[in-house]
């Protein structure tokens, strides 16, 4: 066993579905491993150590903050190959795709990462007040800040709408217009405060935070989160050895509908019209999965991480060059 000497705000993360990643990747000894979204490091640790001191892991993330994390990661795993890309992993992974770079083992971790949601002037959260910002890189544009306070009335009940499912995205972004045309937003606290006035009251007391889906409907716009998924995937297939496995955990329905649908695609193989008597096209499956539906946290996990509730893991092999 490879020794373990992170510090405790790395070495006590808990990342999801820790045991059933590390077990559907099935990491070997010499493999080249990617994981595309680091955060704090917490899957790469495990995967790390399942390479036992030979192969290569290749950590990409667009926080700058998180290098320090992986600095440790790098002192603890003497003899494995560890190298960090800061960037957006889809566009990083269509760039080491497009550079013929091959890999064994490729982790996509959608989720925002805690040390993200509790450092309160990154603004991802309704649980506090601060500076209302939500960007996973800090120098991108734009800022949750300016979509509030430039983007139109019907833009904004669209994305609260479809990236938030809020029932009440009209009333919403109305309130908004108006709140901003008399003060601009700068605060997650003020957002908050507009969205539970904005909303019957009876809906300010149901099930979760009131604010809660209009914010991850901001953060998916800001951050562009589903068109990185959509321009990930075929690059980090692509990357694949055949053998090689994909894993992905997604968060909320949009995120791992993409995934499902991009799953079945490639494991279907044949695309001919189902009344053709015989196949014509030679599309051959490129893909096996791995996980027939999404695999779910247990119910002890859940209880450990409530974070990790909504959490869906599916994961995929290459079958084909």
């Amino acid at each position: 066993m490879l020794p373990n000497v992170l510090p405790s705000s790395a070495a006590d993360h808990t990342p999801v579905l820790a045991d059933e990643v590390r077990e559907l990747l099935a990491v070997q000894r010499g493999e080249t491993v990617v994981d595309a979204t680091f955060g704090a490091g917490g899957h790469a640790r495990l995967l790390s150590e399942d390479l036992r001191g030979t192969g290569k892991l290749v950590a990409i993330d667009r926080d700058p903050s998180v290098k320090q994390y992986f600095d440790r990661l790098k002192a603890a795993r003497p003899g494995v190959d560890l190298r960090f890309l800061r960037g957006d992993f889809a566009l990083v992974l269509s760039q080491l795709a497009g550079n013929g770079v091959k890999a064994d083992a490729i982790l996509l971790d959608l989720g925002v990462s805690s040390m993200q949601i509790d450092r309160p002037e990154r603004g991802f959260s309704y649980a506090t007040d601060a500076p209302l910002d939500m960007r996973m890189d800090p120098s991108s544009e734009p800022s949750a800040a300016d979509i509030v306070n430039t983007w139109d009335e019907r833009e904004l009940a669209v994305i609260f709408k479809r990236y938030g499912e809020e029932r009440y995205a009209g009333p919403i972004a109305r309130a908004i217009v108006k709140r901003r045309s008399e003060r601009e937003f700068t605060r997650t606290g003020d957002l908050v405060d507009v969205i539970k006035l904005a909303i019957p009251t009876p809906a300010r007391f149901g099930e979760g935070h009131p604010a809660k889906r209009v914010f991850q409907a901001l953060r998916i716009a800001v951050n562009d989160e589903l068109t990185q998924v959509q321009t990930a995937l075929p690059a980090a297939l692509e990357m694949l050895r055949p053998g090689g496995r994909l894993a992905v955990i997604s968060f909320h329905s949009l995120e791992d509908r993409i995934v499902k649908q991009a799953f079945a695609a490639g494991a279907k193989g044949c695309t001919c019209p189902p009344d053709f008597p015989v196949c014509v096209c030679g599309k051959q499956p490129e893909l096996r999965l791995l996980t027939r539906k999404a695999v779910r946290p247990s119910a002890r996990e859940i209880d450990e991480n409530p974070r990790s509730g909504s959490a869906r893991l599916r994961v995929a092999v290459k079958v084909a060059a």
